[in-house]
């Protein structure tokens, strides 16, 4: 996931935040103040309570990025680097650039998320206790009297020791890509030496698990004494769950049919490039509209520039076409280049994280064609075709 805001780094590490993310910092925040803090610290005016319950909710997502600095910081131990963090509406992920090579590596950092939630939880319950009157150090928690009662400063610390515990017993559940489902595929992994299959079994029971979420989410809109919110908010968990189990399956499929392949075996050698110079109505009329492309590289001395796209063009007036050369219009998006014999799952990857449509092809500095994100799903299509005639069901 693509964070929408960027807000600094940690170890090295891109923190951001998408959009979404705003959304249920509202929601929990209002939630807090609305319901949960006058009914666990009753008496105190309307301002304290939004106060305990915006720092509650930043407490919150502290807490969610501590659990995947966890997973980060383990992964880059074992060799796996970290693009970044990006804290969402159901939490966070860490984004890494390649998953883990030994079953032990992928059960270190599947564990070390929940077991960073559990000590954070223990943490804060030991502060919770100590805030209790008669323990000796709740006057540490007054803040300098600006709210009415350190009462209030108990039950929000209270609320994020629950909420943490039950975060590490949520990713804990053995359903893909939770925490536990990896921890579920890297057992399944050491025991078979099969990963691709014990992908397939973890990302089964996720799937599984998060219609069950959907189902019971459901019950509870429908079944007095209806709790929308509750119900909804269920439910929408349990989309996000089957949606990433069946995307993670899907991944781990399309790696196994591009295993061993090369982006020579997907791209389009036959691509013609223009110069930097080259007018904008010259591409369309010249390349995209005789040659039914959608995209043309841009190099200048053979050497690349872009990629332009028709999306490009659609940006530009008509009437600007024949003035405007390409080399104006090319960089809206990064440009991204790969070479003939580089693997082809990898240039999936980059294609992916960089959110592009194409890569130029590039060989001893040379532009020698285009790698498109149609060009490998077309190989994928055939891959798949091949290996069922190789099976013997041609559907005969």
């Amino acid at each position: 996931m693509r964070p929408s805001f960027r807000i600094g780094r940690i170890f090295g590490i891109e923190i951001g935040i998408h959009y979404t993310w705003l959304l249920a910092f509202i929601l929990i925040a209002g939630s807090l103040a609305l319901n949960f803090f006058p009914g666990a610290a009753p008496y105190h005016a309307e301002g304290p309570y939004w106060i305990a319950g915006v720092a509650a909710a930043v407490c919150l997502f502290v807490s969610v990025l501590v659990h995947e600095l966890a997973h980060s910081l383990v992964a880059r131990a074992r060799g796996i680097p970290v693009r970044n963090i990006t804290l969402f509406i159901f939490g966070g992920v860490s984004s890494l650039e390649e998953e883990a090579r030994r079953p032990a590596a992928e059960f270190a950092m599947a564990i070390v998320g929940p077991v960073a939630s559990l000590v954070l939880a223990a943490v804060l319950w030991m502060a919770f206790v100590l805030m209790q009157p008669g323990v000796g150090l709740s006057g540490f928690f007054h803040f300098g009297g600006w709210l009415p009662q350190e009462s209030l400063w108990a039950a929000a610390v209270y609320y994020l020791a629950l909420i943490n515990g039950l975060l590490a017993a949520f990713n804990l559940v053995p359903g893909f890509p939770l925490d536990g489902g990896r921890v579920l595929r890297s057992v399944l992994w050491a025991a078979s030496g099969n990963l691709v299959r014990s992908t397939t079994i973890a990302a089964r029971v996720g799937w599984l698990l998060g219609w069950g979420f959907i189902v019971f989410g459901i019950f509870q809109v429908a079944v007095p004494p209806h709790d929308f919110l509750g119900g909804v908010w269920i439910a929408l968990v349990g989309w996000f769950l089957s949606s990433a189990a069946d995307a993670s399956r899907r991944d781990i499929a399309q790696r196994q049919y591009l295993a061993g392949a090369r982006v020579r075996d997907a791209m389009d050698p036959g691509q013609a490039s223009v110069s930097a110079e080259t007018s904008v109505a010259e591409v369309v009329e010249g390349i995209l509209s005789q040659q039914y492309r959608t995209a043309v590289p841009v190099c200048r001395d053979g050497r690349p520039l872009g990629v332009v796209t028709i999306a490009d063009v659609r940006r530009l007036p008509r009437d600007r076409w024949v003035m405007t050369p390409v080399a104006e219009i090319i960089g809206r998006q990064p440009m991204v280049t790969v070479g003939p014999d580089d693997d082809l799952a990898a240039a999936a990857g980059s294609l992916a994280r960089q959110d592009v449509t194409h890569a130029v092809v590039v060989a001893d500095g040379q532009c020698v064609g285009l790698l498109s994100r149609d060009g490998i799903v077309r190989y994928l299509q055939l891959a798949r075709e091949l290996r069922v005639l190789r099976n013997g069901s041609t559907g005969s």
